[in-house]
């Protein structure tokens, strides 16, 4: 899977055993050793931005060639929700 490339190990500890079972069940259902699965899932897993890399490049890149300001619209959407939620409640409310 890595050919060419130096490897280092990674020791992971105190795993629930539920957690170590249900990996394995997995790696087991795929064809797979444990070790095979979890080196796959880390792999993927070092590909994918944190969460602040992903601000920092939305930022750095101007995705809004709309002009729309989605922070804004996301605001007005949850403003309206819970005026719906608030009339809904109030309507429903046997003392009124």
């Amino acid at each position: 899977m890595l050919p060419d490339m130096r490897t280092r190990t990674i020791q992971v500890r105190r795993v629930p055993k539920d957690v170590r079972r249900k990996l394995k069940a997995r790696a087991k259902r795929q064809g797979v050793s444990l070790s095979a699965d979890l080196r796959r899932e880390l792999t993927l897993l070092s590909e994918q931005l944190a969460w602040e890399e992903l601000f920092e490049e939305i930022d750095r890149e101007d995705r809004t060639p709309t002009g729309i300001d989605w922070a804004d619209e996301v605001r007005a959407g949850r403003d309206e929700r819970d005026r719906e939620t608030t009339e809904r409640v109030l309507h429903d409310d046997p003392r009124s």
